[in-house]
């Protein structure tokens, strides 16, 4: 503990800044009409490579203490938040698949274990130390030991029923929904019943609080993140007839959450925030050419995280002008090269929103 109470302490002041952000995180969706945009304002920061990260659990945690220290220094609306990065492999992990670590870079899944899909109907829910998990939880341990006051643990990836599906079957499951659905109903189910046990044994490993969760530097509504980035792979209607009802049923099960998707269909993207228990959402494709749009799409009382560039991004530049999006229930990710600079805009962006 002495270690990393010398290495970062959370002055009086601060703390005071992390309860008000907090405070104001919780509006975006108890008061989506009367509440203030949160701002994230990024600037570079220097860390170890992933190999170094990767082999020691307070070098990782000092690496991830390191990249809140601008957000301190500007006083944006950075939720405080630290994450044990294992990256997206680790539920595939949890089924057997091998991992390998390419230079400089998280670990991804080296193979595929389910190579027949009439297997996935004796396929076991993995255990909550199976794969790389005896790992997290362990180095979660030592976190929890070590946090500095005021900072919290955000979950780790926990991808999605069919982004993990893909990782175990591999691209023979895009054959699947033609020739056995049933089979690969399935497959998403087991992956389904695993992400809700291992999500609600995390949940309860870092955290008390059973309305509100950490990610991505926010704090949202509900439990966890889920990823849908390979849903980039398939049509909306194979989406709407075959994995919804997975996505549903998790939301359903944890208590809410978000959803990110890094691919670039708008009407898969709206088909997300359809679900009763998705709050939010983080899409940067979809709205790639008009970014606000989101804002005017979304129902009232779902948050977007959008991502709007430097100074000079539409964005930015749209908010700057007076061009205010109907939704102020957002949250604004924006870059500035250096600290200064970061307070600048913080301040501008501020004021724009409050005229």
């Amino acid at each position: 503990m002495e270690a990393m109470q010398d290495y970062f302490q959370t002055d009086e002041s601060t703390l005071d800044h992390i309860k008000d952000v907090r405070r104001r995180y919780k509006k975006l969706f108890t008061s989506p009409e009367d509440c203030d945009p949160m701002i994230i304002v990024n600037t570079p920061v220097e860390v170890a490579p992933w190999e170094e990260l990767l082999s020691d659990p307070i070098t990782m945690l000092k690496s991830e203490i390191d990249k809140l220290r601008p957000h301190f220094a500007i006083k944006d609306d950075r939720a405080p938040s630290v994450r044990v990065q294992f990256g997206t492999a680790q539920p595939a992990s949890a089924y057997g698949c091998d991992i390998y670590i390419p230079p400089n870079s998280l670990p991804a899944a080296a193979n595929h274990v389910v190579t027949r899909i009439e297997d996935v109907f004796d396929l076991e829910i993995p255990d909550i130390n199976a794969g790389m998990y005896g790992k997290l939880h362990e180095w979660t341990d030592i976190w929890l030991d070590q946090l500095p006051e005021g900072i919290e643990i955000q979950h780790p990836d926990i991808q999605s029923a069919f982004n993990t599906a893909h990782l175990v079957r591999g691209n023979d499951i895009f054959m699947d929904f033609y020739d056995n659905p049933e089979a690969l109903d399935a497959l998403m189910t087991n992956v389904t019943d695993f992400m809700i046990k291992i999500t609600r044994v995390l949940k309860s490993r870092i955290s008390d609080d059973t309305e509100y969760f950490y990610d991505w530097g926010c704090l949202w509504k509900g439990k966890a993140r889920i990823s849908n980035c390979t849903m980039q792979l398939l049509p909306p209607e194979f989406y709407a007839d075959h994995v919804k009802k997975h996505d549903i049923r998790f939301f359903n099960e944890i208590g809410g959450g978000r959803v990110h998707y890094c691919g670039n269909s708008r009407e898969m993207a709206l088909s997300f925030m359809d679900i009763q228990n998705v709050h939010g959402c983080d899409f940067v494709e979809p709205y790639a050419d008009a970014p606000m749009d989101i804002c005017n799409e979304l129902q009232s009382d779902k948050v977007p995280w959008i991502a709007s560039g430097g100074r000079d991004s539409e964005v930015c530049q749209a908010v700057l002008n007076g061009t205010f999006p109907k939704k102020r229930n957002i949250i604004l990710n924006v870059n500035a090269p250096d600290i200064e600079s970061g307070k600048r805009l913080l301040d501008d962006l501020r004021e724009s929103f409050n005229r």
